[in-house]
Formats: C-alpha cells, structure tokens, sequence
C-alpha cells in the first residue's frame, strides 16, 4: 500500500519535527527529509493524518521531564490515521484499517510513525481522524483519574477544573457516561458554553471571584465527591476545602510548588491521587483503551476539537498550548 510521495518514489523518508536539542518552541524543526520508521515484528506503521498535541510534549522539548528521549527525535504520543504496514507477528491490523495510536514508539508529529500493535486502536466510524488523535492522552488520563483511580460511582458530585479543554472535555464525557452529577469550571464565556452543551449540571467560571462558595451552594455545603484538578498549584488549598467527608482529589496537572494545610486532609479523611500515565500497567491500559474504543462506538465518548496547524506550525502549536488563559478543546497537528 503506498500513500506517500516518498514512498512512491521509493524514498525511504517523511516530512516530520525533530528535535536535535532541549529548549524553547523553536528548538522543533519541520523537516522534508526525516528517516521513515519501519515496524518491528510486534509494530504497526501508521500513516498519520492528524496528531493529537497534549502539555507534557513541551516539558519533554524543553528537557524538563523525568522520561527524556535520546537526542535527536520526533515529537508525540497521539495522532490517528491508516495501517500502511504491520510487522510479522501482528494480528489485530492490515493494510487500510482505521486506528488511533497512543505511546508512538518513533514520534507521532510526522507523516508516518511506528506504534506497538497493542497501543494501536481500531478508530470508530463516526469519528474523522482529528478526533481520533484527541483520543490518546487526554481520554487515557481522564479514564485513569476518574475510574482507576478515584472509582467513581454512579450518583456521586464530581468537580472538573478546566473543563472546557482536551482533557476537561474527556473528563466531563466519562462522568456523564458513568451517571455522575458534573460540575464544570471554564475561564471564558466559550469555555462555559462548550462544557454545558456537553452536558455539564452546574458551570461555573473559575476566574470570578467567590465561585467556590457558589459550588458549596450548590452542594448545601456538604462538598463534592472527586474533584479532577488540572493545576493544582493554583487550586490545590481550594480543593481540599470543597471535598465532601472521604472524598477524592485527582491530581492530573500542576506547573508549580503550592503550600497546603494538612489538616484538610484530616479533616474530612480525603485521599489524595497523583496520576501519570506512565505508571499504567498493562491491565490497566488494556482496560481503558476497550472502555474508550466501546465508548466511541456507543458515541458517548466524541472528542472535542479546537486550533489546528499544519505540521510545520507545530512550534506555535507547543506556545499556545502553554500560554492559552482558557483551552477550549483539544489542539491538533496536520501532516
């Protein structure tokens, strides 16, 4: 199957972002010449028509991650696209499948990347390839936060900070799809639209002042049962302040230090989770991805798309993804 203009003319090479040193945005280079990636036995290649871009890929260009990649490499975790070659122990693909990928083993900012056959998913019918690459991070985390982690129950309050972006908006779909009561925290008016059409019970705006009092309102001051946190060295004191009597704080982002008072943890016998996706297990991952691939087939799980650059704009891709004051969907990369 070819589907390239390289691969046609029996070039083995891509167009794709390399990075050569850590550093700022600019340190990602669009390149026309890239090495083609060619799957290992238990290695599926993909032809990648968009890629999902999440934070952690800017902390990894900027060498200021705990899992670094040798030098030099392409970019990313996520994107969706079609099976162009399988290795030869490869049973669940062929040729022309749909699927989306997360964990790429050779990058996933690229025309072409090299994925293990079980990090690669067959991509829902209803779903374009944008959707698709929003897929990876932001719904593996949300799963990971709200069901492994915090095991939420039908009937209970959860509290979703930063609704209205990729992983908000995964968040929000779960919650509603395992019969939760959302509240949802956005920073526009956009935001706050976006995450009540998606089904949000109370919407509040995180940057007006008093809104914590209005949840506790909400709640007839008794709090709410799980709180996903995207920043917590902004929110993390307030979150403790909102959990009901042993209720769950998911910690799935923070860009900083904060200082807490332990005995709101006491108080109210809360436990307190950090979640990193790394540390799944295999189980684990297997679990998520088949709740993911059956949610979007039922179609309660749609990922929600927002900014899109082609390839070669990645660099102003990783800067707005850092600097935006309020996310609103999941950005994505074009090949």
């Amino acid at each position: 199957m070819i589907s390239s203009k390289g691969l046609s003319k029996g070039l083995n090479i891509m167009k794709a972002i390399r990075v050569a040193a850590f550093g700022g945005a600019d340190v990602l280079q669009y390149k026309i010449d890239a090495p083609l990636p060619q799957p290992a036995e238990d290695e599926v290649l993909v032809n990648i028509k968009a890629v999902g871009v999440n934070p952690v890929e800017t902390y990894i260009r900027a060498g200021a991650y705990k899992r670094l990649p040798t030098l030099p490499f392409t970019p990313g975790s996520d994107g969706a696209g079609v099976v162009e070659k399988v290795g030869s122990k490869v049973n669940r693909f062929k040729p022309g499948d749909r699927v989306f990928v997360c964990r790429t083993v050779s990058g996933s900012y690229a025309e072409f990347a090299t994925v293990k056959e079980s990090n690669a998913h067959p991509l829902a019918a209803a779903l374009d390839y944008k959707q698709g690459a929003a897929l990876g991070v932001p719904y593996f985390t949300a799963y990971r936060a709200l069901c492994i982690k915090a095991n939420i129950k039908a009937g209970q309050k959860v509290l979703i900070h930063g609704a209205s972006g990729g992983a908000g908006t995964a968040c929000i779909q779960i919650a509603k799809s395992h019969g939760l009561t959302v509240f949802g925290t956005a920073g526009s008016q956009q935001g706050m639209d976006l995450i009540k059409k998606l089904g949000c019970d109370h919407v509040f705006n995180h940057r007006e002042q008093g809104y914590e009092e209005k949840i506790l309102e909400v709640t007839n001051d008794c709090g709410v049962d799980c709180i996903v946190e995207m920043l917590a060295n902004v929110n993390m004191q307030r979150d403790l302040d909102l959990l009901a009597v042993n209720g769950s704080l998911v910690i799935v982002g923070s860009r900083g230090d904060i200082e807490i008072s332990p005995r709101s943890i006491m108080a109210k016998e809360s436990k307190v989770y950090g979640v990193m996706l790394w540390n799944s297990t295999e189980d684990e991952l297997q679990r998520t991805s088949s709740a993911i691939v059956k949610g979007t087939e039922s179609g309660e799980l749609v990922p929600v798309i927002g900014k899109e650059y082609p390839l070669d704009q990645a660099s102003q891709a990783h800067r707005d993804i850092i600097n935006t004051k309020s996310a609103v969907g999941r950005l994505v990369l074009l090949p």
